[in-house]
């Protein structure tokens, strides 16, 4: 299934209107907090000195780099439904807890109330906007009208199962770091998860256990759907790859900031096990996104083990005195199904 010229329409604006939101919180840090402080801030260098408090994290940043890409894939791509899609269900993720998270005390302390007003409001209208895309990929969607018009394809069979490797080996590695503090530190639940005056969060964006599980999921289902080559694959794994990849980034300034490296032997073996993770995460990340980036061959026509309906139906034989299609003009179909029976009915009937 393919979008609609006014449902591709649609889900552009949408997604620019998210792009512009995140494109206003990223410009006020800049000019608030230097956009070169705002980095090292994101990175956790201890020595950042930040003006004023960010309001973004590395997520917002990646996010604006992902709803221009799926603003321009609507417009242009055979994978536009899945690409609203997936923007729309992470902006529902990453937004949703701020209805809840803005408002409470530590943000007060934080953050100014016209500040904290806005971000309410960016999240509303953000949330309306993403569910707005998913319902416009939904309602949007129509056959091909030919056997010549592009559909969508996954990815290759060497690089679904590469990419599934990689995506789950990485979502699972901040999952398990979640899931060891959780056990170490009990008294955090379900803070951590869901947001309270105790835990440390950025204005616009999710509570931090919260967005570890979020990315979690999403690289596990965009891993499944890659090894088994769904048509949605590539959209979900290449934008599960962008998110993972802030994480193994900054986690790798930090080991050159701090030239964690070259003292690697005296390091405690926690320690040391973070370093491996951030640059395995970095490396899944670029291996996904390049495993993704081409598109794999066409699939034949055939059911979809993913979507649940029956591919386009067989060629039937030509009915009697009629000639075989495949020579002259068109016989007046639109190339899939059995062909239109005789007005009337041939000598002999």
């Amino acid at each position: 299934m393919i979008l609609t010229r006014g449902a591709r329409v649609t889900g552009a604006v949408l997604s620019t209107l998210l792009a512009v939101i995140v494109a206003g919180w990223l410009i006020r840090d800049a000019q608030a907090a230097n956009f070169g402080q705002v980095w090292r801030f994101w990175a956790l260098f201890q020595d950042a000195r930040p003006a004023a408090r960010p309001t973004t994290s590395s997520t917002d940043l990646v996010l604006f780099v992902v709803y221009v890409a799926v603003a321009v894939a609507a417009l242009r791509s055979t994978a536009a439904a899945s690409a609203l899609v997936v923007a729309g269900a992470v902006t529902i993720a990453v937004r949703l807890p701020g209805l809840w998270t803005i408002g409470n005390r530590r943000m007060e302390s934080a953050y100014s109330d016209d500040l904290r007003s806005r971000a309410l409001i960016c999240a509303f209208v953000a949330l309306a906007a993403a569910a707005a895309m998913i319902i416009t990929a939904g309602a949007g969607r129509r056959p091909p009208a030919d056997s010549y018009e592009r559909t969508p394809s996954g990815p290759g069979r060497g690089a679904g199962v590469l990419a599934f490797l990689a995506l789950c080996a990485a979502g699972s590695v901040p999952m398990a770091w979640d899931i060891r503090q959780a056990v170490r530190y009990p008294e955090i639940l379900p803070d951590w998860y869901v947001g309270s005056d105790r835990i440390a969060q950025y204005l616009t964006g999710p509570p931090p256990g919260w967005a570890t599980v979020t990315l979690f999921l999403l690289c596990v289902f965009a891993g499944f759907s890659a090894v088994v080559r769904a048509q949605h694959a590539r959209s979900f794994g290449l934008v599960a790859a962008a998110l993972l990849l802030p994480g193994g980034v900054f986690g790798v300034a930090r080991i050159a900031h701090y030239d964690l490296l070259d003292h690697f032997g005296e390091l405690g073996g926690e320690l040391q096990l973070n370093l491996l993770s951030w640059i395995f995460q970095l490396l899944a990340a670029l291996v996904a996104l390049i495993a993704l980036a081409v598109p794999g061959p066409v699939p034949a026509p055939g059911p979809d083990p993913w979507a649940g309906g029956p591919g386009p139906a067989p060629l039937t034989p030509p009915y009697p005195g009629q000639q075989p299609p495949g020579y002259g003009y068109p016989q007046g179909g639109g190339g899939f199904g059995p062909p239109p029976p005789p007005s009337q009915p041939p000598p002999g009937w």
